[in-house]
């Protein structure tokens, strides 16, 4: 189990006993087929809508573990519509239309299990009536949407070769006047060359990305073992491709991990960082390739760009290429419609082509 996995799943075990308990009924439920983490995000969501539901009286539960099943039964649509309104003007934290979907559609799979799903011993379900099944959710993002803000935010085909160029060589000379800049990237271009190449050429997550070990690297067959977002079975890697292009850069950053980052015999880490006054190298965490894409991304003139969208870069190539379901494949996606986003940017990359 990776770390942050880990870590999710404790503080689910941690959250779990304050929780009713047909929710804890509902976590167990849906287990085997999400992640600890999105069924963190599940609790956390509940905890809002229950906390709510004690400071407006609709429950006379002292504690959240307490409020009965038949409180749920005994909502309105207008207390829905009360809770959302709360979800837009909460003043400690507001929250935007896709987050309020979000919460509303967790408290959906709630009440569709509760009264569809789940049965009581006389096999009657366990919620009588159900007020979420008349409550309409929007999607906030569709893939046109998505896409039409992506455009002209990513890297073209031929700027990506040029972007990898930057990182490796020409980025010194726009910082030679800066010392501290100079020595990091003397330190660090092959490494950093070599994440956005192995991003560019594969479609990688930066959570995948950093959760990588040395072991998961198969130069030979060009094949990545990583732990997908969204997979609950912790103990299987699924493989991704990489493209060739990627392979001289990672053959040249694996010949300096060891000695350039002090990499101790027990760090398995495939992308490591020293950190100053720091004797040993350490595994990279995700705010620091973040920051490092914007770092290199704003001198090369695309201040726009970020981790995520040197994954959409690749995507939009990989699906000209290719087709929807591989697309999907290759990049994890539990759902084609998040993929169909590549669908409409690249209907504008055709477009130019035409012209061209």
């Amino acid at each position: 189990m990776n770390l942050q996995k880990k870590k999710d799943r404790e503080e689910l075990e941690r959250r779990i006993p304050h929780m009713p308990w047909y929710v804890e009924k509902f976590v167990n439920y849906k287990l085997p087929d999400l992640s600890p983490s999105s069924l963190l995000e599940y609790v956390r969501d509940y905890e809002a809508f229950f906390g709510w539901l004690m400071a407006e009286g609709l429950t006379q539960a002292d504690r959240m573990s307490d409020i009965p099943l038949v409180d749920l039964e005994r909502l309105h649509m207008d207390s829905v519509d009360n809770f959302r309104m709360f979800l837009a003007t909460r003043k400690d934290q507001a929250n935007s239309r896709t987050t309020i979907s979000r919460k509303l559609s967790s408290l959906r799979s709630l009440f569709h299990y509760l009264s569809q799903i789940a049965e009581d011993d006389d096999f009657y379900p366990l919620l009588k009536r159900n007020v979420m099944a008349k409550v309409s959710i929007k999607r906030t993002h569709k893939p046109k949407d998505t896409a039409a803000k992506l455009e002209g935010k990513l890297l073209q085909e031929e700027e990506i070769e040029a972007f990898i160029a930057y990182i490796r060589q020409d980025y010194a000379s726009d910082v030679a006047s800066n010392k501290q800049a100079l020595f990091a990237h003397e330190l660090n271009h092959t490494r950093d060359a070599c994440i956005v190449s192995l991003i560019l050429n594969s479609g990688l997550r930066v959570s995948e990305l950093v959760h990588l070990n040395t072991d998961d690297l198969d130069l030979k067959k060009k094949l990545l073992y990583v732990y997908r977002k969204g997979k609950n079975d912790d103990t299987f890697k699924t493989p991704v491709y990489f493209r060739n292009d990627a392979i001289a850069e990672l053959e040249s950053y694996l010949e300096q991990r060891e000695t350039r980052y002090r990499a101790p015999k027990r760090e398995k880490a495939l992308f490591l960082a020293l950190a100053n006054g720091k004797n040993e190298g350490s595994r990279m965490t995700k705010r620091a390739v973040q920051e490092m894409v914007i770092k290199y991304a704003k001198r090369f003139g695309k201040p726009y760009l970020s981790v995520h969208k040197l994954r959409h870069s690749f995507a939009t190539d990989y699906y000209l290429r290719n087709d929807l379901y591989k697309t999907q494949e290759q990049l994890g996606h539990a759902s084609p419609e998040t993929t169909q986003i590549y669908a409409h940017l690249t209907d504008k990359t055709m477009e130019e082509a035409i012209d061209r």
